[in-house]
């Protein structure tokens, strides 16, 4: 199972590749802007990013410069309608990992998506350590101490993105719109049952005052920082 961005304006084959890379048993999140999709790689962590050249806000292209000159390496699947070598050249230069040109099939596209995640195996993990939670993304792996517990892809999603933001209080649509994104499952229920759950395996008290994910009064949450 990886986590994977969709970077694609065209909505319905957006939410195509997803369902398809979900039956595949992968956290295909999607976004529809290249400023969008910047900052979401700048507060999370994907395994695969797989990004259309042509984008609102800001092309794929250019979005793809901006996270190499950043230092991310992320693995990416460029997407384009452009079949001329010289735009394969210039995107792989660019730093993209693969190339793929519409129309495709998508087991084509999952295989790619398996090939690039055979190049990751081995890589180096960096891990993210919150109070006495230690999250590692790339395998998808919590510890609380010593001890490993296991949530949800995206229950995994909504902790890890509170973990890279620690202490930062953020209203419950801006939660949903980091973490759900355009998934039609996203709602207020669903976000307080994501917080049940993750509250069950990571607090060491029933008392939800007292709790590691914080409800902050008429505004939305915040993962507590215990000194």
């Amino acid at each position: 199972m990886a986590k994977i961005l969709i970077v694609e304006d065209d909505l319905e084959l957006a939410s195509t590749i997803s369902k398809y890379l979900q039956s595949e048993r992968h956290l295909a999140v999607t976004v529809h802007d290249g400023n969008e999709a910047f900052e979401r790689l700048r507060l999370e962590t994907f395994d695969v990013l797989i990004l259309d050249w042509n984008l609102p806000g800001m092309e794929g292209i250019d979005l793809l410069k901006r996270l190499r000159s950043a230092g991310n390496t992320t693995l990416v699947l460029m997407l384009t309608g452009k079949s001329d070598i010289d735009d394969k050249e210039q995107g792989l230069e660019t730093g993209a990992d693969d190339y793929l040109t519409k129309p495709f099939n998508l087991r084509e596209l999952a295989v790619r998506v398996r090939g690039l995640l055979r190049r990751a195996v081995g890589s180096a993990t960096n891990f993210i350590e919150v109070n006495d939670i230690r999250l590692d993304p790339g395998n998808f792996q919590i510890y609380k101490g010593q001890q490993e517990i296991k949530l949800t892809p995206k229950d995994f999603a909504l902790l890890e993105f509170f973990m890279r933001n620690p202490g930062q209080v953020f209203a419950i649509d801006a939660i949903l719109d980091r973490v759900w994104g355009h998934d039609s499952d996203a709602s207020v229920d669903g976000l307080r049952a994501a917080i049940r759950r993750i509250r069950k395996v990571i607090d060491t008290t029933d008392d939800p005052s007292k709790s590691m994910i914080e409800n902050v009064n008429r505004i939305g949450y915040r993962l507590r920082v215990v000194s």
